[in-house]
Order: structure tokens, then sequence, then C-alpha cells
């Protein structure tokens, strides 16, 4: 993308997360309740240490298809690992590299500490891209 911007600029910050022990059913209904299509596992309720993953095809996949009991299913039995994340330093172009590569759709962002402070998402990307296509033609022109 030949951009300067970085994963801390556009991540999104506010990431819903469910703790181990949570069942399959409570994170539907956090997902329906907050209209997002996934959220990010998380060791404890303070969720600063992010191990997985669930999607919206999770659910469907691993769950509903299979005829497995989405009251009983914890978020462990199904959730995505190992988790791919990215620092909020990483270029967009690495991070939609890595995006690519991995055929994933979200990137959670984590700290030098490992703590969860964000998710980027393909969403996220797209919204900058007309600013991005703007600095490649300034930088075109200069050139």
């Amino acid at each position: 993308m030949g951009s300067d911007l970085r994963v801390g600029d556009i991540m999104t910050k506010k990431v819903m997360v469910v703790p181990f022990g949570k069942t399959v059913l409570d994170v539907a209904k956090l997902m329906k309740k907050n209209s997002i299509g996934s959220v990010i596992v998380v060791e404890d309720k303070a969720g600063k240490r992010a191990k997985g993953i669930i999607t919206e095809r999770d659910i469907v996949h691993k769950v509903l298809a299979k005829g497995v009991d989405p009251y009983k299913t914890t978020v462990e039995d199904i959730m995505s690992k190992p988790l791919r994340v990215v620092r909020p330093d990483t270029t967009i172009e690495d991070a939609a590299k890595a995006m690519r590569e991995n055929k994933i759709k979200r990137l959670p962002v984590v700290n030098d500490d490992n703590e969860l402070i964000g998710v980027l998402s393909e969403g996220d990307i797209m919204k900058i891209f007309p600013v991005v296509i703007d600095l490649i033609e300034e930088r075109a022109a200069i050139s």
C-alpha cells in the first residue's frame, strides 16, 4: 500500500471478549446483542490475554452443522487457535498481507506485554483505503 499508516492508527479499540468457561450460546447472544461477527476468547474476566477467536463461521461449522449442543459446548472447545496477532506499530500493508496469507479477516492487536488492546479487521482497512489511494497518487505526482 505504501503508506505510513500503522495498525494502531485504525484498529478498533473496543473489543468484545468472552472468558474461558462461557458457552457457545453465551457467545451467540453477545454477538447478536452487539451486532458483531466475532469475539476474542480470553483466559479470565480481566480480558488482557487473548487465547483464541470465535467467529460466526466457527459457530455454524463447528457447532450447528455438526449437531453439537451450544448450551454445553464451551468457547475453549471451538475457538480458533493459535491466535495470530499483530502489534500496533505494524504497517497496514504487513497486516493486510498477514490476513491474506493466513486467510483470516481479523487480527487481534496486542501490546509489548501481549495484552489485548484492539482488533484490526478487513473492514477497518477498507475504511481507510481511499486515503491510502490518495497518498499513493500524491507520491506518484511528486516523483
